[in-house]
């Protein structure tokens, strides 16, 4: 499973390295960041809990669960390969405040917050690293022998952990290190073929994650041409979606997409090489296995700075970057992603009390219910908040109608807003489909649609 992940890595990164390259030549600039690439970490989430793990509770077969899962993120590649063909359309007609709101959001509420935990977990050592890390990168002090100020920040944490660790004091065990080197290459199989009606009811899980990397993969490319490097949509989710599928072929679960952070990288100084480097750490290192002994190494606390600067840095652009008046569609942006990290935190919280959600009675009931139905679906329901947001402060009613219509259909099948707890889509018709919540939800949208349409009747 992991070799096969790593190859859709090396080959995602190693496209993305030709695509930097080939705009420098043609723009004839040395500073062209390529877009940064990996595993999508919420649709990790989605196929352990929604289909890796139910497979093997029902059958207690591993090996059916692995082979549904390669069916799965196959089919997952092959909607994004269609989407992907629309990519450049949907730049053009949404708003940048709310394509940069939406990757503002997760970028300050999951990608620097949760990684500010981890720092304050172990203050010492994190808190070292996260000040040399903001000194360099935006107090502007150079580090001493020209060391990059990312990895001047890593390095003066991690000198911290194993200075204390020679002094035995705290508590220095490394989960995650390696148990030594073994040789696992990633070859193409067809496995999968004889599990896909085992696999059919899974993709009502697993499909709304293709959207929501489609849908990042556009915010990104948005960021990436508000920092200075354009390039086209289409060519950005056409390699995320060919590489999901050859990590599915090859035996990964976990489908690829297009990090956010390029800002964040050109500001620290990466260029068209460290995409090449990443893919060939991460492809070689999980052949070999010599991935868990590189985590071992690094303490968490060490490396969760650079997390935490990425988050800053990206949204501070998505409110630089869009037209000040836009300001509140920005912000208006965050609030589906607030939501899905109050149920990330909770969902621990109770598991770690031996709880579930389903014990919770009145308001505190009510409330997780308000959280599940404004978290699921949140990239979406970011994009389109904050584009109904910017078209009312435009003073084009017709485009927030379409807006308002589009989040009405949408709340009917579960896009956005789905009140099931793993997030699913569902058909209105359909036996269990949660009308009770969804219909008055749509009911609500179709009203603001056909208070816009309204209003855009008077405007003319």
């Amino acid at each position: 499973m992991l070799p096969g992940t790593a190859l859709g890595v090396l080959v995602g990164d190693l496209a993305y390295t030709v695509m930097a390259v080939r705009l420098a030549r043609r723009t004839g600039r040395d500073d062209v960041t390529a877009m940064p690439f990996g595993i999508d970490t919420p649709t990790l989430f989605a196929m352990v809990f929604g289909v890796l793990g139910p497979v093997k509770l029902v059958t207690g077969d591993p090996v059916l669960a692995w082979k549904v899962g390669m069916a799965v993120t196959i089919a997952i590649g092959a909607v994004k390969c269609v989407l992907s063909f629309a990519g450049d359309w949907a730049r053009r007609v949404v708003p940048r405040a709310a394509l940069l709101g939406s990757i503002a959001g997760v970028a300050i509420l999951l990608i620097a917050f949760l990684p500010m935990l981890k720092i304050l977990r172990d203050p010492l050592v994190g808190l070292v690293a996260l000040v040399v890390l903001l000194v360099a990168l935006l107090g502007g002090v150079r580090i001493p022998f020209g060391i990059p100020g990312a990895f001047a920040a890593v390095l003066a944490g991690t000198l911290v952990f194993w200075l204390r660790a020679g002094l035995g004091v705290g508590d220095h065990s490394l989960a995650g290190a390696g148990a030594g080197l073994t040789l696992a290459m990633p070859w193409p199989t067809l496995a999968w073929l004889g599990v896909v009606d085992e696999a059919v009811p899974y993709l009502s899980i697993a499909l709304p994650f293709a959207l929501v990397t489609i849908v990042g993969g556009i915010d990104n490319t948005e960021s990436a041409a508000a920092a200075g490097d354009t390039y086209r949509t289409r060519d950005i989710l056409l390699v995320e979606a060919v590489a999901t599928v050859l990590t599915g072929f090859c035996g990964g679960v976990i489908q690829n997409t297009p990090y956010i952070g390029h800002p964040a990288y050109k500001a620290m100084g990466a260029r068209a090489g460290y995409t090449l480097a990443t893919g060939l750490v991460i492809g070689v290192g999980a052949s070999v296995g010599a991935l868990g002994a590189l985590v071992g190494v690094l303490p968490e606390a060490a490396v969760a700075p650079i997390l935490v600067y990425i988050g800053l840095e990206i949204t501070a652009q998505a409110f630089l970057a869009s037209p000040a008046r836009h300001g509140a569609a920005v912000a208006l942006a965050f609030m589906p992603v607030a939501a899905a990290v109050v149920l990330i935190e909770l969902g621990g919280a109770l598991a770690g009390l031996g709880r579930s959600a389903v014990e919770l009675t009145g308001e505190a009931a009510a409330t997780y219910q308000a959280l599940l139905v404004l978290g699921n679906g949140f990239i979406l329901t970011a994009v389109l908040w904050g584009s109904a947001l910017v078209f009312i402060i435009d003073r084009r009613p017709a485009a927030a109608a379409v807006v308002f219509g589009l989040c009405s259909v949408t709340t009917l099948c579960g896009l956005m807003h789905s009140p099931l707890p793993s997030g699913a889509v569902f058909w209105p018709g359909s036996a269990g489909a949660p009308l009770a919540v969804a219909l008055p939800l749509a009911g609500a949208y179709g009203g603001l649609t056909a208070l816009a349409l309204l209003l855009a009747g008077r405007a003319r």
